[in-house]
């Protein structure tokens, strides 16, 4: 873990490192099947505009991590998690129309972010 991380003060219910390397697999994999249902809907199929804002998301939250832990740049990082909280919020409306299991099965993702979201924010006001 990096040395910067571990100097700072974190929210007293930050989940254990280990955590995150559970859950993330898991929210990928639902992130996954949630595209595959929507891809591969006739509403959707080759290609729809709900694609493109799954991938934006998909973008900021890939950059999330270069932002937060290689470039030490918490209060940008919390941007791009707002980010990537709008464009999912966008992607779950636009999966909502085509197949609504798939967009149920993002909300695990969207709960996660809002995590997110506060574990970060705490980092920048307390530090």
């Amino acid at each position: 873990m990096n040395q910067w991380y571990k100097t700072l003060k974190k929210a007293p219910f930050t989940p254990p490192s280990y955590v995150f390397g559970i859950v993330w697999p898991i929210l990928y994999t639902l992130m996954a099947i949630s595209t595959y249902l929507v891809w591969s809907n006739k509403k959707c199929y080759p290609y729809c505009p709900a694609i493109t804002f799954f991938m934006i998301q998909l973008f900021f939250n890939l950059i999330w991590t270069t932002l937060f832990f290689k470039l030490n740049m918490p209060k940008l990082a919390l941007l791009d998690t707002v980010l990537i909280l709008g464009f999912t919020i966008f992607t779950f409306k636009k999966y909502f129309n085509i197949n609504k299991l798939a967009a149920y099965i993002l909300i695990p993702y969207i709960m996660w972010l809002c995590l997110a979201f506060i574990l970060n924010a705490y980092i920048i006001v307390y530090n």
